[in-house]
C-alpha cells in the first residue's frame, strides 16, 4: 500500500499537477499577468515603493526603467500638466500616472472604459509608494482622463 502511494505522489509531481493552483493564483481573467513597465527617476524612493506595492498585490510583472527625461515620456503618453505625478507606468495599453492603487487598477482591466488612464495627481500622502505599504489609501481621488482632455472622478479615497 505505501509503495502505491509513493508512486502515485510521483507521478502527481511529474505531471506538474500540484502547480496548477499556483498557476491560476494571478488571475481570474488574466490581469495580473500583463506585464508593466514603470518610467520613474533612478533616485525616486516612493516610486520603487509602489513598484513593490504593485508586486505585493499580485502584479508580479511589474518593472521599472529609469529614464532621464521624464517629462518627453508624459508627452508621449499624453499626460498633461495638472494630471503628472513622478512615474508614469504602461499597463496593456492604459497609462497609469502616480501613485494609484492598484485595487483601481485591476478595476481599469476589468471595465475596461474607453480612457487612456488613470492618474493620481501630485504625490497623494496616503497613497500606495507614499506611505507604509498595507495602510489604506485616503485623502485624494483617482483620475480617470481621455485622449479628449476629459477628466472624471474614477475613485475618492
Amino acid at each position: 500500500m505505501m509503495q502505491w502511494a509513493i508512486q502515485l505522489t510521483a507521478a502527481v509531481l511529474a505531471s506538474g499537477a500540484l502547480l496548477l493552483p499556483a498557476m491560476s493564483y494571478s488571475s481570474e481573467d488574466g490581469i495580473f499577468d500583463q506585464p508593466i513597465t514603470v518610467h520613474k527617476s533612478r533616485t525616486c524612493r516612493c516610486c520603487n515603493a509602489w513598484i513593490r506595492h504593485m508586486r505585493n498585490e499580485g502584479f508580479f510583472n511589474t518593472s521599472g526603467k529609469n529614464e532621464n527625461n521624464l517629462s518627453q515620456i508624459k508627452v508621449k503618453y499624453g499626460v498633461k500638466g495638472p494630471l503628472q505625478s513622478c512615474h508614469t507606468a504602461v499597463i496593456d495599453g492604459y497609462i497609469i500616472e502616480g501613485h494609484v492603487p492598484a485595487s483601481d487598477i485591476k478595476r481599469l482591466l476589468k471595465e475596461r472604459p474607453n480612457v487612456v488612464g488613470l492618474t493620481a495627481p501630485g504625490m497623494p500622502q496616503h497613497s500606495p509608494g507614499m506611505q507604509p505599504e498595507g495602510l489604506p489609501p485616503k485623502g485624494y481621488d483617482v483620475l480617470s482622463f481621455d485622449e479628449n482632455g476629459k477628466v472624471d472622478v474614477f475613485q475618492r479615497y
